[in-house]
């Protein structure tokens, strides 16, 4: 999987309008899966199938224990697994050197295509190398999207975290704030610290960056809490997942602070908040059309040659804001679990 062949036009992104409408040319079913399996195919799915001969794709993400946002994108690929006759193989571990193991137990499955998350992608390096040799195509999703072309990969489907960051940022000033606290909840990940250093560089006031264990929730709570509890020039704190901003917006509660709650992505419960007034906006990245495009896009590659951005340029699924203006028009879709 030689990116050069990848290269001999260039597109601009976003392409997401594109992507999706080839995407949606065929009926989807179900999917079969293994590993940390993909049991169901998502809710919705239509009746129908490719009649394309059966591919085997594996889908390896930086997940870790209990964050839902991962459940988002794994419907977005057993959709689009089912609808385009695609075993698919999730696994997933937020140690990056357990993530580019499971990499190399795709590679010895002799999988027809592989979808990865480049969290850390220093660590991935070398086993997408072997990807490449064995002849695997190999597409970004999620995190990664300023290296996704120095490891050669054929195509990446996301975000910009540095600019999504940045539109965050301007949103603060918008809003007044003068001293943030953006709270990162896994040390390492290229595209968490890329979405603080953004907000930071728009921002007007001041940022500071806090560091807490995301997979320790009464931790993040009490981290918080404290951190709040001892500044209270503090005006908004901003998270990077949806689980952390309701658990942050508890630390506001039992700190006494008067600062406000704003953060990175969605689910149903975030939704409700907003409706509230508990959480004052999120930036959506469309996570479900993540993993949709992810696995399609190899399917699309696998049987009609196609890749998209003509590999020089991401396919773009986001930033965009959801606050209360706009919160009903994605909460009913936030509720099946696909926003």
């Amino acid at each position: 999987m030689d990116r050069s062949s990848y290269s001999r036009s260039r597109r601009m992104a976003p392409l997401v309008a594109l992507a999706a409408a080839a995407a949606l040319t065929l009926a989807g079913c179900s999917s079969g899966s293994g590993g940390k399996k993909a049991e169901e195919s998502a809710d919705g799915a239509a009746a129908g199938k490719a009649d394309t001969p059966r591919m085997k794709v594996a889908l390896v993400t930086h997940q870790s224990p209990g964050d839902t946002f991962w459940d988002i994108v794994r419907k977005g690929a057993e959709a689009s697994a089912a609808k385009d006759n695609v075993e698919l193989i999730y696994s997933a571990d937020p140690s990056a050197g357990v993530q580019a193991n499971l990499v190399q137990n795709a590679i010895d499955q002799k999988v027809d295509g592989i979808a990865v998350t480049l969290a850390k992608p220093d660590a991935l390096k070398d086993v997408i190398a072997k990807a490449k040799a064995a002849n695997i195509p190999v597409v970004g999703l999620n995190s990664g999207v300023s290296e996704w072309q120095k490891l050669g990969l054929m195509e990446f489907f996301g975000q910009d975290e540095t600019v999504a960051g940045e539109a965050l940022g301007k949103r603060l000033n918008e809003a007044g704030a003068k001293k943030a606290v953006c709270v990162i909840q896994e040390q390492g990940n290229i595209g968490l610290t890329q979405r603080c250093d953004g907000v930071e560089k728009t921002f007007s006031g001041s940022v500071e960056t806090l560091n807490v264990n995301g997979t320790d929730m009464p931790s993040v709570k009490s981290t918080i809490t404290a951190k709040l509890a001892e500044d209270k020039a503090i005006d908004y704190v901003v998270t990077l997942g949806a689980p952390f901003a309701l658990t942050a917006a508890q630390s506001v509660s039992e700190s006494s602070s008067k600062a406000k709650v704003a953060t990175f992505d969605l689910n149903k419960d975030l939704t409700g908040a907003i409706s509230k007034g508990t959480i004052e906006f999120a930036v959506d990245q469309q996570p479900y059309l993540q993993g949709y495009l992810a696995i399609d896009s190899l399917w699309l590659y696998k049987n009609n040659g196609n890749y998209m951005g003509g590999g020089e340029q991401p396919v773009l699924t986001g930033p965009a804001f959801v606050d209360k203006t706009n919160v009903d028009a994605v909460a009913g879709f936030a509720s099946k679990g696909t926003r």
